[in-house]
């Protein structure tokens, strides 16, 4: 009975946070959680990129044709949201085959995804897919959802003090993993599959074949299976499975073929 009451009190401040700032995912219209505003979340991005270029000082590549086609692309995408962020494209000489982007529109993208990407619309299909994680405000949701996440977790360790301290540790880890799993983990792999929709689109609009971007995804999963990564249950990964990727992706290729206008077209 008392771990109801446990259970109830989390449940109804979770739906108390839920209810002070829900917002909808662009084109999606997918119900969102924000608890930061917009401004913060651009504060909290640049922060953390000025973090990254100091710890990457001698690692920004220098490249004049990387730098060149990756910020033409890059500019291109970000032209096609509409969205009036201080967009920045980086380049740093790693060899994992990674981008990243930061509330704002800070992009990071390693020489290591370079070969993946092979042309220009592999490249619009990796920075379509980061523009449309910062457009859609993934970050500030993470961030939400945590908050949310701790302050339940947190209301219920209140409420089972004085209790026996082996159950109360085990009560403990077992709503952290459910939460991880049951949560955490599903809206991860939410966000990477919405990025990858959005993503889609304005590669279209900037001018780039969104079929393309099966290709490039093809290039991905052939390079993961020649290195031999394993790779963890899907329920149990932050992004979904590049098979799973694939299909969604052929689904929602006749969505975003409305709004493809080859160049001089």
């Amino acid at each position: 009975m008392r771990f109801r009451r446990l259970y109830a009190r989390a449940a109804v401040l979770a739906l108390f946070f839920s209810l002070l700032s829900c917002a909808n995912a662009p084109i999606t219209g997918r119900d969102q959680l924000l608890l930061l505003s917009e401004k913060q979340e651009i504060q909290m991005g640049l922060q953390s990129f000025l973090q990254v270029k100091k710890k990457n000082a001698n690692k920004i590549s220098r490249d004049p044709v990387i730098n060149e086609h990756v910020q033409r692309v890059g500019r291109r995408i970000a032209a096609a949201t509409g969205k009036n962020y201080k967009w920045e494209f980086i380049v740093i000489e790693n060899k994992a085959p990674n981008a990243f982007v930061l509330p704002g529109g800070k992009v990071t993208v390693y020489t290591g995804i370079l070969p993946l990407t092979l042309n220009e619309h592999g490249l619009a299909t990796v920075l379509g897919h980061e523009v449309a994680h910062a457009i859609a405000r993934h970050g500030g949701e993470r961030v939400s959802q945590n908050l949310v996440v701790q302050m339940g977790l947190a209301a219920v360790q209140v409420g089972m003090s004085g209790q026996d301290a082996y159950v109360s540790q085990g009560v403990m880890a077992a709503l952290g993993a459910g939460a991880q799993v049951g949560v955490l983990l599903p809206y991860a792999r939410l966000h990477e599959s919405e990025a990858d929709r959005l993503g889609l689109i304005f590669m279209a609009k900037a001018g780039y074949d969104p079929r393309r971007a099966v290709n490039f995804w093809q290039r991905m999963l052939a390079a993961s299976r020649k290195r031999g990564k394993s790779r963890s249950p899907e329920w149990l990964s932050t992004h979904p499975a590049e098979e799973n990727r694939i299909r969604q992706i052929q689904r929602w290729l006749p969505e975003a073929l409305r709004y493809y206008r080859p160049p001089g077209r």
